[in-house]
């Protein structure tokens, strides 16, 4: 039995141990040294029997796994359970010399035995069961654990509390140039919708809002004159889940749709939620709720006397710019992804994800039937710059992650450049090759089971992600094979 080297695994060089004169007197013996997942022992924790080994194999796990469980009703002291096996030159002493190296390095040997080699003349084999837990707190210290400068992240959904009231801007303070900076009641208005984004929790139901007559008549400028334009300018993703959303969630020019009905809604179509939060969020917080599919949004509506202006989102923003695409199973998907990227990334690396999002989900166009067509949010609740963006006088490239995530946001005034892609799933394969770049000691995957993020860093845990998929595939395998059946295939 012999190991060449191992995928992920450290070597520490050392000498072969031999009969020559020359390798006696070198103090370390073994021929080389990998740190591997332990492969379980046998049922009594006993030496495997097979091939002779002429290698020592130190085996390591560790785990980011925050509860402190072992499989196999492993403790903690198993953890350090080591197996070695090496091989000697059969004479006298040769054992006590090689043992005095787990002497120096205060490894316990719990187990040892031994027997002549099958493979080499003159030769033993020594199978050591031992335990190696200070010599692994030692090279801990030596080598920082991974994730030490990984910025913090929500590990699972009921944490995106911590990310929605860190309200960066607005919320209930307004710059003197927002439209209703003067208007007192305006400014008490928006007092209350702080206060009740910033009260909610995860898993209670969003609060229904009693909008004034004033809120309404907003919403229904806003509403009539975009539903004009969605026709021929809008996605046809878009173009169907709107009058779903009319039928489902009161999508009027007379009322404006509860959080609590819509977020019901895209639960049942793409596993979508949304949540209220009281203003703007920094990129990383944003991005961290579509990782779980959450969708910050806003219940507040943008100030009467500029209805189609705003400078910040409201609620007519989420509601008709967000929403109908995030009852798309693809264009769900795709938000997601961009969320999960940016999981434990580096500031440089979100804000390029954030710059993507940006001309991608706020203001992207893609082709249908040979026409442009938006599926930006910012296109599709901003009547003037959807016009502006299908005419002839806007800049428009194709959508490319690595130039894209340079070009610069603009929040007042219309953007400098469009990005259009072919279709959705074409976006998300950019991304994802993308997001591939950014440097992380992990990858993460979403478990909508416990709707929490499982760290892949190690064996264990790849492991219990393709039971899951095994699980997935087998069903399908299944159900093909009805259809075979059926079709007498």
């Amino acid at each position: 039995m012999s190991f060449n080297e191992p995928a992920g695994g450290v070597c520490l060089p050392s000498s072969r141990l031999s009969g020559s004169k020359k390798a006696e007197k070198r103090e370390e013996k073994f021929s080389s040294i990998h740190f591997l997942p332990l492969s379980p022992l046998g049922a009594a924790g006993g030496p495997r029997r097979g091939p002779a080994c002429d290698t020592v194999t130190v085996s390591l796990r560790t785990s980011l796994c925050p509860i402190d469980e072992m499989a196999d009703g492993q403790g903690a002291e198993d953890s350090g359970r080591t197996a070695v096996v090496f091989s000697l030159t059969n004479e006298v002493g040769c054992l006590v010399k090689a043992l005095r190296l787990f002497q120096e390095k205060h490894v316990n040997l719990k187990h040892i035995e031994s027997r002549p080699s099958r493979r080499v003349v003159n030769e033993v084999e020594i199978f050591a069961d031992c335990n190696s837990t200070m010599i692994l707190c030692s090279l801990t210290d030596c080598v920082p654990p991974d994730g030490d400068d990984v910025p913090w992240f929500p590990m699972k959904i009921s944490e995106l509390d911590q990310c929605s009231h860190r309200v960066l801007m607005y919320g209930s303070e307004l710059d003197a140039d927002h439209p209703g900076f003067k208007d007192e009641v305006y400014r008490q208005r928006r007092k209350y919708f702080v206060e009740v984004a910033m009260n909610y929790k995860f898993g209670q139901p969003i609060p229904r809002i009693e909008y004034t007559p004033e809120e309404i008549r907003t919403w229904g400028v806003v509403f009539r004159e975009l539903t004009q334009l969605y026709p021929t300018h809008a996605c046809r993703e878009y173009l169907k889940n709107l009058p779903l959303l009319s039928k489902h969630c009161g999508y009027r020019e007379d009322n404006i749709p509860q959080l609590e009905d819509v977020s019901l809604f895209l639960r049942e179509r793409s596993g979508f939620t949304v949540r209220p939060v009281a203003g703007y969020l920094s990129p990383r917080d944003f991005l961290a709720g579509l990782a779980y599919r959450v969708f910050n949004c806003t219940q507040y509506v943008r100030h009467s006397t500029d209805p189609l202006y705003t400078p910040e989102p409201d609620t007519c923003h989420e509601l008709l710019g967000h929403v109908p695409l995030l009852a798309d199973p693809k264009f769900a998907q795709f938000s997601q992804e961009i969320g999960l990227a940016s999981l434990g990334a580096s500031d440089e690396d979100v804000q390029k994800l954030a710059t993507c999002y940006f001309f991608t989900i706020e203001f992207g166009l893609c082709k249908q039937e040979g026409q442009l067509r938006a599926y930006g949010a910012g296109l599709l609740s901003s009547i003037g710059e959807l016009q502006h963006a299908l005419s002839d006088q806007a800049c428009v490239k194709m959508f490319d992650p690595k130039t894209t995530c340079n070009q610069e946001c603009l929040i007042t005034t219309f953007q400098e450049v469009y990005f259009v892609s072919e279709s959705f799933e074409e976006a998300k394969q950019k991304m994802r090759e993308f997001a591939k770049t950014i440097k992380r000691p992990f990858s993460v995957y979403y478990n909508p089971y416990t709707q929490s993020i499982d760290l892949l860093k190690d064996t264990r845990s790849i492991e219990n992600v393709v039971q899951d998929l095994r699980s997935d595939l087998t069903t399908i395998c299944d159900a093909l094979g009805k259809m075979n059946t059926y079709m007498g295939i």
